[in-house]
Parts: structure tokens; C-alpha cells; sequence
């Protein structure tokens, strides 16, 4: 297997459950201030705040990914893909 296809693999796993907890988190990814302040702000609950907890933490992982990929010349894909303009 090819550093690319290990790379995909993991950045496709990684992207699944940030958008699963962003859900849980009632965010939309896509919109840069929903995801700061979900980071910024407690939530109430215990719940609530782990999956915020988790959310930050996931986006901390697919920044060091990324980070690495281009290091190493690859272009990792954006995790909100540019929409259509439909």
C-alpha cells in the first residue's frame, strides 16, 4: 500500500467522525464561527462537553495530518468539500 492510500484512509476516517460529533454537537462544519464557538464555549452537561471535547480534539488530529502530508508533498483534500454552486 502507497503512503497516499494510507493517507485517504485515515484523513476518510477521520473526516466521518469529525462530521458524526459535529452533528452531535449541532454544527456545521462548514461554517468556520459555528466551529469556534462550539470549541470556545462549555457546554451544559457532561455529554455534551465530551463531544466537544472529542469534536476539538479530532479537528487537533486532522490539522497534524494534514501538516504532515504536505511535508511530504501530498495534498491532503479539504474536509468540507468547495460546494457546486447548484
Amino acid at each position: 500500500m502507497s503512503g497516499f492510500e494510507h493517507y485517504d484512509r485515515e484523513l476518510q476516517d477521520l473526516d466521518s467522525e469529525i462530521h458524526r460529533y459535529a452533528a452531535v454537537c449541532g454544527v456545521n462544519i462548514a461554517n468556520r464561527h459555528e466551529v469556534e464557538a462550539c470549541l470556545r464555549n462549555h457546554h451544559e452537561g457532561w455529554a455534551a462537553d465530551k463531544a466537544r471535547e472529542s469534536l476539538e480534539g479530532l479537528l487537533i488530529l486532522r490539522i497534524k495530518l494534514e501538516t504532515e502530508m504536505i511535508s511530504l508533498g501530498f495534498s491532503p483534500p479539504p474536509l468540507v468539500p468547495p460546494s457546486s454552486g447548484l
